[in-house]
């Protein structure tokens, strides 16, 4: 068939050119319609040589181009879910000597359309009803036999999108920054009508995170910036948003800290805190605690404090309210894994996944800002031989850390990540590192230090706990014992000057920066062995934060930086009458 009859034969295909009306417009379902996003969710023609060109455009910054090849049209499509019995208008910009436009699969009359515009963008419109069992259609363009490249923009599928998961999601709408110091807080708008499993977050051009929820938080660092999100399913992913661009100035200064631990699981002597009745001076608040299902398990599991041992205890509907409004003023919410009764071994691969499934299930079902790990006892421990700190191979600690990273990956910036070990699993490592160096088959002495160091690009706080702790020796190679401003200072100067392991100066515990860096301390004296003065812990971090007031034992520097303290815990400060909280919430405040 000639060019000259295959029109006549379209336009009485087509009834002439008399088209019936369009629906009410409800949203573009078609995939990167613009092909912004390259061929994303388009299939064409193996030799048509399709691609996303960026002249000549109708809107955007690309177009589809392809080129028919001998009995190949240069056909690309896509499959769409739509819904049954409703009305659909289909219309595309096209270029070239010949272009067409259809649907197939409508259950009803499938429809098509062309024109010839070689030298313009000229726009091409179809409507179409669905049959009454019909759940999705096929939507095309392609060109025609020796009649060179053509080009397709702006492609619309109006109408309603099925409920299946059938093609990828739509593209997120009204993607909004709001800049605080140097974070970026994105929220947007999801896919309306579309099924949804997550969304890409890109910076610059570059994906930084997968949230599950439409906001994500970064710290991009300095200079201007471009965001864009995408949506996906396991069909595939949307095109990009339209971006948004902030700027990024110097840094504000920094934010001290107050860490506290509430318990939400269990009762004791301290009482039960409602967490719409954690004061306001804390900035972190560290539910206590998830624990797992046995030792080796790594199924996390975290049971609210039941009536019967907690009395006054909140619903989970108000204790989610709760965390939303402390969120609402700035403070994060963590869960705590292990604490005193809840070891965790991830000896395996197994538990290792187990692990980041049950605490991600966790962290999604109250909406929490990240993870502490509180790993005591036998959870951590280093197995003959693995005594290189930058390449540990006892599974117990190469597991925890690819679990770690693999839940700061899944979270993005936003993540929090804390970590609370005894001084016993880090100080005592500048002298006992590696197994059998103090007798025993396997070292548990400084075990935490491979851990520390892997995550230490990610680690938003280390809290050790300077507490229920023998004497520790000092990088002035003298004891150090817990209840005193000298032991605070010596505990918290060996993690902000690094320090030689085991006597090895080529096995250095890399220094932290002073903002991951919190001391840990009982709110009481009855919380814990080491209870510290109020007075003894403002004359450490004076010594520490100005280099004024120190005692004995010199620091290797002073640190401005340093972020602040944590408790355990919220609780027993209640029961002391806000000593803790009131008076170290008013000297940091102070600081500036």
């Amino acid at each position: 068939m000639n060019l000259r009859k295959l029109a006549a034969v379209a336009v009485l295909a087509l009834g002439g050119t008399v088209l019936a009306a369009s629906p009410a417009r409800a949203a573009n379902i078609a995939t990167n319609p613009g092909f912004e996003n390259d061929l994303a969710g388009w299939t064409c023609t193996a030799s048509s040589g399709a691609a996303a060109v960026s002249s000549p455009v109708h809107g955007g910054s690309k177009a589809l181009q392809a080129t028919p090849a001998g009995s190949d049209t240069a056909r690309c499509q896509q499959t769409v879910s739509v819904k049954p019995s409703s009305s659909y208008s289909l219309s595309a910009w096209v270029r070239g000597g010949y272009v067409f436009l259809g649907v197939s699969g409508t259950g009803t009359t499938d429809q098509s359309t062309w024109t010839s515009s070689p030298s313009a963008y000229s726009q091409l419109t179809r409507t179409f009803t669905t049959g009454a069992s019909t759940t999705s259609v096929t939507i095309h363009v392609n060109g025609w036999y020796g009649q060179g490249a053509y080009q397709a923009d702006d492609i619309v599928l109006d109408g309603e999108a099925g409920q299946g998961q059938g093609q990828p999601p739509t593209a997120p709408t009204g993607l909004a920054a709001t800049v605080n110091g140097t974070n970026v807080a994105l929220t947007w708008s999801p896919p309306q009508s579309s099924t949804v499993t997550g969304y890409n977050v890109y910076r610059d051009g570059a994906k930084v995170g997968s949230p599950t929820t439409a906001a994500y938080a970064d710290a991009p660092g300095m200079g201007p910036h471009t965001y864009q999100v995408s949506a996906f399913n396991p069909t595939g992913e949307s095109a990009r948003s339209a971006p948004v661009s902030v700027a990024i100035g110097d840094p504000p200064p920094v934010r001290r800290t107050l860490v506290g631990y509430l318990h939400a699981s269990f009762a004791n002597g301290s009482g039960y805190v409602r967490m719409a009745d954690v004061p306001n001076e804390w900035d972190f608040v560290n539910l206590s605690f998830g624990e797992p299902t046995s030792v080796t398990s790594g199924d996390i599991r975290f049971r609210r404090c039941p009536v019967a041992e907690c009395p006054g205890v909140e619903s989970d509907a108000d204790f989610i309210a709760a965390i939303r409004a402390k969120q609402a003023l700035g403070k994060k919410v963590l869960i705590s894994i292990g604490g005193q009764n809840g070891q965790v071994q991830l000896a395996g691969t197994a538990a290792r996944d187990k692990f980041v499934e049950s605490v991600s299930a966790i962290i999604d079902r109250y909406g929490l800002d990240g993870l502490d790990v509180d790993f005591e006892g036998h959870s951590l421990y280093l197995n003959a031989g693995d005594t290189d700190l930058a390449a540990p191979t006892t599974p117990v600690i190469v597991n925890l850390i690819s679990a770690l990273k693999t839940l700061k990956a899944r979270y993005g910036a936003r993540f929090v990540l804390t970590m609370a070990p005894e001084t016993f699993f880090v100080q005592l490592g500048y002298r006992f590192y590696g197994p059998g160096a103090n007798g025993s088959a396997d070292q548990r002495a400084g075990s935490y230090l491979p851990v520390i160091h892997a995550l230490r690009d990610d680690l938003t706080l280390l809290h050790v706990q300077d507490y229920n702790s023998g004497p520790i020796t000092g990088l002035d190679g003298q004891y150090h014992t817990m209840g005193n401003a000298d032991f605070h200072v010596a505990m918290t100067d060996m993690l902000l000057a690094g320090f030689p392991i085991a006597g090895d100066p080529n096995n250095l515990f890399p220094a932290l920066r002073p903002e991951q860096v919190a001391i840990g301390l009982p709110a009481a004296t009855y919380a814990g062995n080491g209870f510290t003065s109020v007075a003894e812990v403002h004359k450490a971090f004076d010594c520490l934060v100005k280099g004024t007031g120190c005692g004995p034992y010199k620091p290797r520097g002073v640190y401005p930086n340093l972020r602040g303290l944590m408790s355990w815990s919220i609780n027993w400060d209640r029961y002391d009458s806000f000593e803790f909280s009131r008076n170290h919430r008013a000297y940091l405040n102070g600081l500036g």
